[in-house]
């Protein structure tokens, strides 16, 4: 019974690994263009994030080269 288990289990795990360019269903249609754009946009075009989606790290503050500021927040623990 385990062994049917283990078996069924692989699979259905072995079609999770299918890929292929994804496309619209029959009988669907694209979402329709957004406010103020000249032309829908392709699936492809949908799939990449936007700059704001995945913005740039900006926290690094202090770079190796410059000493650190006195911190006046950093106390020893209390006893």
């Amino acid at each position: 019974m385990k062994r049917l288990l283990l078996i069924a289990g692989l699979a259905a795990l072995g079609g999770c690994g299918a890929r292929g360019d994804l496309k619209v269903a029959e009988g669907q249609a694209l979402p329709p263009a957004p406010y103020g754009a000249t032309a829908t946009p392709t699936p492809g075009d949908l799939l990449q994030p936007a700059p704001q989606t995945r913005p740039a790290r900006s926290d690094d503050l202090i770079q190796s080269s410059e000493r650190r500021r006195s911190d006046e927040f950093d106390l020893p623990p209390p006893n």
